[in-house]
């Protein structure tokens, strides 16, 4: 070993101990979510890692570590879920970009008009496309959710597919909440909201810059005149 320079000091125990526990505490985690999760899910959850940590490597890394860190809390936590594992919603990474989710709805409130007309898009998926972008400053700030396909009709559901509902700005979001209670939410609105499926729909298709500008009227106009009516929970 090399020998202590004047005004060295021993290196701490502390700081080694501190060291061992944190890996210690990866592989406590790595063996609860590969008890807890399919195998493939806890693949998808390391393929994920190891994109990242390359991204990272090669100087190409978004998002930040904020974000990120509670970005793979919240999809770890959701692939433990029993709402996930019984099939009311799945979740897909878009092209391995962790910032960017397909959420598809499978199950919405098994009495309302929506669930008929989810079971109706037989022999098609037979599900509401949710998309999830997350930013920079998640959780501090809301994700940006929309949806995707099929057309629908009432449910608070605005032109281009944006979604009006307080929790989704940042007036009405909390860090404190997760990304499972959101979908959740998002599909009892949805049936509160009466929406149904336009299965006629010829219009111009949902796009994210259509749902982001429709998204940004909306926001402008609650700020100037409040969210009264409907209630926050509802839109």
């Amino acid at each position: 070993e090399w020998p202590l320079r004047p005004g060295d000091s021993e290196p701490s125990e502390e700081v080694g101990d501190l060291e061992q526990r944190t890996r210690d505490l990866t592989i406590d985690e790595e063996k609860a979510d590969l008890e807890s999760m399919k195998p493939e899910q806890f693949a998808s959850l390391e393929k994920i890692k190891m994109t990242l940590r390359k991204d990272q490597e090669q100087g190409l890394a978004y998002g930040s570590v904020q974000a990120t860190d509670r970005i793979m809390k919240e999809l770890r936590e959701i692939y433990k879920s029993d709402s996930y594992k019984s099939g009311v919603y799945s979740v897909q990474i878009n092209n391995d970009n962790l910032y960017k989710w397909d959420v598809f709805l499978k199950k919405v409130d098994s009495d309302s008009p929506l669930m008929e007309d989810i079971k109706k898009l037989a022999p098609n998926p037979e599900h509401i496309h949710l998309g999830i972008d997350f930013g920079d400053c998640f959780p501090f700030e809301p994700p940006f959710v929309r949806i995707i396909g099929p057309h629908i009709g009432g449910g608070y559901v605005m032109r281009g597919g944006a979604i009006c509902m307080e929790l989704l700005t940042r007036q009405g979001w909390s860090s404190a909440y997760s990304i499972e209670s959101l979908i959740l939410q998002i599909s009892a609105t949805l049936v509160k909201g009466k929406a149904r499926i336009s299965f006629n729909h010829k219009g111009t298709p949902y796009t994210f810059e259509r749902a982001m500008c429709s998204f940004n009227a909306l926001v402008e106009s609650h700020q100037a005149k409040g969210w009264v009516t409907p209630p926050k929970e509802e839109g």
